[in-house]
């Protein structure tokens, strides 16, 4: 029989799956890092850096002031522990993925679906791909800016970029070379796989298409505990057809297994082992492309609210700004804070802070507290609130009181307010 569970039943076991219902490390060490990597899958990567380039930042949310040079070193250190391709977006991910994306790799050579543009690049431009391979092949691995080939600039689409970025990202999608390191300026330097990936990972055997999907989404419903069949193709972007026929095989398997969730308008499935704490009261600012949070259909439906990244949005037409992070209270979103860190006057500018209808007394200090967190892990002396949004006489005037004793928790009302 399918197992009925609560919208708050399924919520916790989320929140579990997602790393929030432990406590934060007393000292964050690079184990901590690794296993909060392989729990979560993957991390996404984003250039924007108002606050912290986002992949940074699903760490701190749940392991607290991590030291940042350690992300760095497993990234795109000598011995990186993770490598970069297209995979929720473009991504981190431990090296045991690897051989899982082949299949994805293959379909960008051979044009399979969303891939037609990138077989076509390289089909058509043959000569030219050859030449910037036999670049790396000679030099070592080089940006795109090095490349002695391929100065002039893209017009219209493909972001603008240069026959040179064009050929290196293609041959990035199609797996015929990869990350080798990025620059502080986040400048991908490319390199050849056999050159990048450990020995292991270039030794491992490519499984066939089926067995990878089924691992993937296999490791995307442990991440997310229990998930609809759209919030599991969203976590590895995997193709319809392909996502439904996986999911029929696992729960065949006893991989997944068919639950309802009361309020949600699909089935779900729930990972075998997921845990089920009765209560979760971590208290965190999310990222905007979070792993808890990216599929917003999902945020939505688990959360009540509407997180939209309002970036491209005109000013004058943000509702809540421009990088805004919601504020995780407990088992609830509680409020948003549009963030950014000033890094010249060494401040963590809250440039608007809005309350959810659920948000408690306890919401203002419980930000603070992790504003305060935040700006000391970015290096910044201090926070400031400018008196914008619902929210923002309360939070300054708990930035300016004493610190609330240790171990303060997530009152009940917030819990029950927001949508059970």
């Amino acid at each position: 029989m399918t197992e009925p569970l609560t919208a708050a039943t399924a919520r916790r076991i989320a929140l579990a799956a997602q790393g929030f219902a432990d406590r934060r490390p007393e000292a964050p060490a690079k184990r901590h890092l690794l296993k909060t990597i392989d729990r979560l899958g993957l991390l996404q990567i984003d250039s924007v850096n108002v606050v912290s380039r986002t992949h940074y930042l699903p760490l701190f949310s749940r392991l607290g002031a991590y030291p940042r040079p350690l992300l760095e070193e497993i990234a795109w250190g000598r011995k990186p522990a993770l490598f970069e391709y297209w995979m929720h977006e473009a991504s981190l991910a431990p090296h045991a993925l690897q051989p899982l994306m082949r299949w994805r790799m293959e379909d960008a050579r051979e044009g399979v679906g969303i891939w037609k543009g990138v077989a076509r690049f390289l089909r058509e431009n043959r000569p030219f791909i050859d030449k910037a391979l036999a670049e790396i092949h000679a030099r070592g691995a080089i940006s795109a800016g090095e490349l002695e080939i391929g100065e002039k600039r893209g017009a219209g689409g493909w972001w603008g970029w240069s026959e040179g970025k064009r050929a290196m990202e293609c041959l990035f999608w199609a797996g015929e070379i990869t990350t080798a390191t990025r620059r502080t300026t986040f400048e991908r330097v490319y390199g050849l796989p056999d050159d990048v990936h450990p020995k292991s990972v270039r030794d491992a055997p490519t499984p066939p298409r089926d067995e990878a999907q089924r691992e993937l989404l296999r490791i995307a419903a442990r991440a997310q505990g229990v998930a609809t069949e759209r919030d599991l193709r969203d976590y590895f972007r995997m193709p319809v057809a392909d996502t439904k026929a996986r999911l029929a095989e696992l729960v065949e398997m006893g991989d997944l297994l068919p639950v309802t969730v009361k309020g949600w308008d699909q089935p779900a499935y729930l990972a075998p082992d997921a845990r089920r704490p009765r209560k979760i009261t971590a208290n965190a600012l999310l990222s905007p492309f979070d792993n808890l949070i990216w599929f917003r259909e999902r945020t939505e439906r688990m959360f009540g609210v509407r997180v939209r990244l309002e970036i491209y949005t005109p000013a004058h037409k943000r509702v809540h700004g421009y990088y805004v992070l919601p504020f995780l209270q407990g088992e609830a979103i509680t409020a948003r804070v549009d963030l950014k860190a000033d890094r010249k006057a060494g401040v963590l500018l809250v440039q608007s802070a809005h309350a959810e209808p659920w948000a408690d007394a306890e919401t203002p200090g419980l930000l603070a507290e992790e504003l305060q967190l935040m700006a000391g892990w970015l290096g910044l002396s201090s926070v400031r609130v400018e008196p914008k949004g619902d929210l923002a006489a309360g939070l300054a005037a708990a930035l300016t009181s004493d610190p609330p004793p240790p171990g303060r928790g997530t009152t009940r009302s917030v819990v029950e307010g927001a949508r059970a």
